[in-house]
């Protein structure tokens, strides 16, 4: 991943909101909720190895855990491959954070704390394969001893993968920064990713959020503009708003050269089908077909982004359906929450 869009998450998780939202909105553990999140302080995160070789973080910090204080480790993660050694890495840098401390005279010494503060690692992973590494670094060990294996170090570490996150909780997380950043990531459709962004402009209207507003502007722009399946560029817009509104125009134009593109391919397949069939009967029938299956690659499109892969029954219904059905659907598809609500299923799914 670019450069710009790892700094402008660690930007981003730099504000104590999200930190807040990230956390209480995906790790879903009682003591989480019960933790203070009014106390959060960032950390430095550059440490010094004893060989004077400089370690970088991504996002390190703290908050009160009863009386004690507890130490968040966010890692940020956007390679586009697993890195099956996460766990590893994660004991090296909380390893370097508790020497830090010991160093700086807080822990040990004339501190008064003679124990390690525990330490939370999250890892924040955006890449697009699903993750697979290990979780712990006991599964990086070869089968052991009994009396070796409590010997060797323990580390494990809280996943929080973007993509594989539904995105139906995603929506009921409606006011969760966090959870809004996944949304506009890893959109279904171009229309997901207008409800996102107006959802991000009303979770962020209070004032207290001005100097948050500006690094999600820059974030905003970068991300749309990345997006593979429909780029959208903003360059020019500076307020949130301005953004909703441009962004609402380019959807609607996204929309229609996407639908002209999916008619043109139909009806010039039909035509070339009819022109086998025979002249002018032939070209009359196969214009015909061209527009339905214009229409019906239109909206098999439609659905796979919205819904994902469609099952064999809503493909026989879509190549089989009159030009009406076709366009009843179309105009159904953005209510539908399933695509038992847009058809109906044979009967031995019931």
């Amino acid at each position: 991943m670019p450069q710009d869009h790892d700094a402008g998450y660690r930007l981003l998780f730099s504000d104590p909101r999200l930190v807040r939202d990230l956390v209480c909105g995906f790790i879903d553990d009682s003591w989480v909720q019960q933790l203070d999140f009014s106390t959060l302080e960032r950390v430095n995160g550059h440490y010094v190895s004893e060989h004077m070789r400089q370690r970088e973080s991504d996002v390190v910090w703290r908050l009160r855990s009863g009386e004690d204080w507890l130490y968040l480790y966010l890692l940020i993660e956007f390679q586009s491959k697993n890195d099956r050694f996460m766990a590893l890495r994660l004991m090296v840098y909380v390893g370097l954070l508790w020497q830090d401390l010991q160093r700086r005279s807080e822990i040990g010494g004339h501190s008064g704390h003679d124990l390690l503060p525990p330490v939370l690692p999250i890892v924040l992973y955006n890449g697009r394969p699903r993750w697979r590494a290990p979780l712990r670094l006991s599964e990086l060990l070869p089968r052991l001893p009994a009396f070796l294996k409590p010997l060797q170090p323990q580390m494990g570490y809280v996943l929080i993968d973007e993509g594989a996150v539904p995105q139906n909780r995603l929506l009921q997380l409606s006011h969760n920064l966090a959870a809004i950043l996944f949304r506009i990531e890893h959109p279904p459709s171009p229309a997901a990713v207008k409800a996102a962004v107006d959802d991000l402009v009303t979770a962020t209207e209070n004032e207290a959020y001005r100097p948050l507003r500006r690094t999600l502007r820059l974030w905003l722009r970068a991300a749309l503009r990345r997006n593979t399946k429909y780029p959208i560029l903003l360059d020019n817009v500076d307020e949130l708003g301005e953004m909703r509104a441009m962004l609402s125009e380019s959807i609607e134009q996204w929309a229609r050269e996407f639908r002209a593109e999916g008619l043109a391919e139909g009806i010039e397949k039909g035509i070339e089908k009819g022109i086998e069939k025979g002249l002018a009967k032939g070209r009359e029938e196969g214009r015909e077909e061209g527009v339905l299956m214009g229409e019906a690659r239109v909206l098999s499109r439609q659905l796979r982004r919205r819904f994902g892969d469609l099952p064999h029954w809503v493909e026989e219904r879509l190549a089989n359906a009159s030009i009406d059905e076709l366009a009843l659907w179309a105009e159904t598809i953005l209510d539908a929450g399933s695509l038992e609500e847009m058809f109906s299923p044979p009967a031995s799914r019931h």
